[in-house]
């Protein structure tokens, strides 16, 4: 993998860029729509191609249970078995064992843990997560950490750090001995753990600089804490991360998150916000967020949103969504689907060009004002 500065914002910590992967040339900063499941709910890659999508994301604790990695690999990897033929990036798993605190065991050489499904007991080590994702055959795979709730004690914090140093290492070792199953590369990025805290935020960035040789996330974020030491954790690390390497924050994906985050120095995001907000009746429109199921908008004839890039936004109208959202039509989810998709790739297309021109500081402000709410 390559990753190339293309232009920097003159008044901010904003950059555009390139990613080349072997699948394909990604331009960041990039929202990577989420496919649990690999699926995006709702949309064919016919979709995602009409979106000029360049890369996804996929769950590898998911698709690990589900259908499991043998159907995978005798689908001669996860590109295939999903018929995509651009960037895949999946996730270590960590995040979702760790969610199911109930079902759980931490323990210093992995984490212990019940399926979600059927009850089995699995036992899910950095080297583990590393052999599921070479069977996947993810482009970018992540590294195994240590992903604390926002509200952990210092204690807990600092473990998280600890166990992400030795599972990264861990991992990275796994990578060296074991090379790719299907022929193309794949780069693994490190995690930076540390809660709020700039200490461990600190610690943590050190530590996982050795395991960065072409890419660093930021982790550990979006999980409940306030948004003011959130964006002070993005502002620090945008400027301590390596300039030569992508840096991704996972999980954040609200706009004016991503705003906010690109000014700080991110390149990469995702989120399941867009697709899960669609198929609850939340529309991102250029014109603000709107829920559909209003009633005001049974009658209302005007383009879902006149501004889209998609044409469905723009060929049908608000009580038609509406219509198929009380009637239950699948319909309708698809193009709530399409709608907050596109409004996302319109939105960091638009960031993309006010970078290149040096006025995405001002941009940015009005841009806040107006939506941050």
């Amino acid at each position: 993998m390559k990753f190339s500065v293309l232009s920097k914002d003159k008044n901010s910590q904003a950059r555009t860029g390139l990613i080349e992967t072997d699948h394909s040339t990604i331009e960041t900063p990039v929202f990577m729509p989420v496919g649990t499941h690999g699926v995006v709910k709702s949309l064919s890659p016919e979709d995602l191609n009409q979106l000029q999508v360049q890369i996804m994301l996929s769950n590898t604790y998911h698709l690990y249970l589900r259908p499991g990695t043998e159907i995978v690999n005798k689908n001669n990897g996860l590109h295939e078995f999903i018929n995509w033929n651009k960037s895949i990036l999946t996730d270590s798993g960590g995040y979702q064992v760790f969610s199911l605190s109930n079902m759980n065991e931490i323990t210093s050489k992995g984490v212990k843990f019940k399926s979600h499904l059927d009850g089995s007991e699995h036992f899910l080590t950095p080297t583990k997560s590393m052999e599921i994702q070479r069977y996947l055959g993810a482009d970018i795979i992540m590294a195994f950490d240590y992903c604390p709730p926002g509200d952990c004690s210092r204690n807990e914090l600092i473990r998280a750090s600890d166990l992400t140093n030795i599972w990264t290492r861990e991992a990275y070792e796994y990578l060296q001995k074991n090379q790719s199953i299907y022929g193309h590369n794949q780069t693994m990025f490190p995690i930076i753990q540390g809660g709020t805290s700039i200490e461990e935020r600190k610690k943590c960035l050190e530590q996982m600089l050795p395991f960065a040789t072409c890419g660093i996330a930021i982790g550990g974020l979006s999980v409940g804490e306030k948004k003011d030491p959130m964006l002070k954790v993005v502002e620090f690390l945008g400027k301590e991360m390596p300039e030569d390497q992508p840096r991704y924050l996972m999980g954040v994906g609200k706009p004016s998150d991503l705003v906010k985050s690109i000014l700080r120095g991110v390149d990469m995001f995702d989120c399941v916000l867009p697709a899960r907000n669609a198929r609850n009746g939340q529309i991102f429109t250029h014109d603000g967020v709107i829920n559909i199921l209003n009633s005001k908008f049974s009658n209302d004839t005007s383009p879902i949103d006149k501004n889209s890039s998609v044409e469905f936004a723009r060929d049908f109208s608000k009580s038609y969504l509406r219509h198929l959202f009380k009637v239950n039509e699948m319909f309708g989810i698809r193009i709530a689907t399409l709608t907050n998709i596109a409004y996302y790739f319109d939105l960091i297309n638009e960031i993309k060009n006010e970078i290149n021109n040096n006025t995405f500081v001002k941009w940015s402000s009005n841009y806040l004002k107006k939506f941050d709410k």
